[in-house]
């Protein structure tokens, strides 16, 4: 078994792309692809790709893992798509993945858990979720650090929103009061929390 190449295609920077069985596509430098004598329409058996995609592929998919967590902590998926991003073959980009993961270095539940510490004072809860829902973390995880690691009072946050707005439901129409209240249910407040917030007025409630 093995497969054909059915792109080889130079992309600068001394890199080539290949695409085999016009599906699986990954980059090697030309230095690489001349040590196995890779061109276009030629058959590539499967333990010569295994070796490329191991000795290869795969270190370099490591490294580029390894730098990227350290530009960055990121979630599972963020780092998948960036590696997907590449050109690294799936099975490149698992077995990074597994690799990282195996040293810690990539950890969903402490990047929910430290996002969550950092965002919380000016955050709601359900904006907290969507946020980390949209960084690809897994909906358990967030939930179980969410109720370790939340502790802030969305009154009070909604209170200095209204505050940094310069904007008083004693003063405001209904028009106003309206656009300010969908801002901050878009905002992931609970309505009960701003229908109290608006009957109290913002400045009630500080120490």
């Amino acid at each position: 078994m093995g497969y054909t190449i059915t792109q080889y295609k130079k992309i600068g920077k001394g890199r080539v792309e290949i695409c085999l069985d016009k599906s699986t596509t990954f980059w090697l430098y030309t230095s690489e692809a001349r040590q196995f004598s890779l061109e276009e329409d030629m058959e590539l058996p499967e333990e010569q790709y295994r070796q490329i995609l191991y000795d290869i592929i795969g270190k370099r998919a490591i490294k580029r893992a390894m730098h990227l967590l350290e530009q960055q902590e990121r979630t599972e998926h963020q780092l998948r798509e960036k590696l997907m991003q590449n050109a690294y073959p799936a099975e490149a980009v698992e077995a990074a993945i597994s690799y990282v993961k195996s040293y810690h270095y990539l950890d969903d539940m402490r990047y929910a858990r430290t996002f969550i510490q950092f965002h919380q004072e000016e955050r709601s809860r359900k904006r907290l979720e969507m946020d980390l829902l949209r960084r690809g973390v897994p909906k358990d995880i967030i939930v179980k650090s969410i109720e370790e690691e939340f502790s802030s009072d969305e009154k009070k946050q909604i209170r200095r929103l209204l505050e940094k707005k310069h904007f008083s439901p004693d003063l405001a129409d209904q028009k106003e009061i309206r656009k300010m209240y969908g801002f901050l249910m878009r905002r992931g407040f609970k309505s009960s929390d701003i229908a109290s917030v608006m009957r109290t007025g913002y400045t009630d409630g500080y120490d």
